[in-house]
């Protein structure tokens, strides 16, 4: 029986046996963060942050995850004539977040746009894989942000999330790298979800910068 699929609340405490009969509790965690195993299909183009959650609620579905959590996309959004600017961090609850294997990424906000245990290793898709980094064939470690370190939206005119995650050609997106590597020795291009801008947003551009329209999911509840 896979414990991280219970569906109930984490940690999950689970009673077993050890040698001799001895009753022993053992605590698990279920996932509550991951990296998608696969973009849109169409770039940064996901129909909106909507389109993004969805996204995110579907594969954690098809993996077996569903139960009551609300999976959201860490991604943030510029303001139009509509809507207000959406800061990533404001759509993702309040932690602690595992992966799939049990692993703590960080256990509340501060601590994930602080010192947190995101990387190559921990980074897992909803699957349990490892997601390609600096050094694979291909290289897949852009993941789709448009946000600053504190995980908050841009300031300005630059588009930074390809027409708030509505393009799929024209624009740019903000994007961080999972295995926290760079092409310079410095602090910004490792960063985990603000290391540079993409060259545009279709499937080709967001490749070129090493990257395939990957997001990071959290469970916000």
């Amino acid at each position: 029986m896979n414990l991280n699929r219970l569906g109930t609340i984490a940690p999950v405490v689970a009673l077993a046996l050890a040698p001799g009969g001895c009753a022993i509790y053992q605590q698990y965690y279920e996932m509550t963060f991951f990296v998608t195993s696969t973009g849109s299909g169409k770039g940064a183009d996901f129909g909106g942050l909507e389109g993004a959650d969805q996204h995110c609620q579907a594969l954690a579905n098809a993996a077996g995850y569903s139960g009551y959590r609300t999976w959201r996309a860490y991604l943030s959004a510029s303001p139009t004539r509509s809507s207000p600017t959406v800061n990533a961090r404001d759509r993702i609850g309040s932690g602690p977040w595992h992966n799939i294997k049990g692993v703590k990424i960080a256990s509340n906000l501060a601590e994930l746009h602080g010192n947190n245990n995101l990387n190559k290793q921990t980074a897992l898709t909803e699957k349990g894989t490892v997601v390609n980094g600096v050094g694979d064939n291909p290289n897949t470690h852009d993941i789709l942000t448009g946000s600053q370190p504190d995980g908050t939206a841009f300031s300005g005119n630059d588009d930074r999330t390809c027409g708030n995650w509505t393009s799929g050609g024209e624009g740019h997106a903000e994007v961080g790298h999972h295995d926290r590597k760079g092409l310079r020795d410095d602090a910004p291009s490792k960063s985990w979800n603000s290391s540079h801008l993409s060259a545009g947003c279709s499937p080709n551009a967001l490749k070129k910068t090493g990257g395939a329209g990957l997001l990071y999911c959290f469970a916000a509840n």
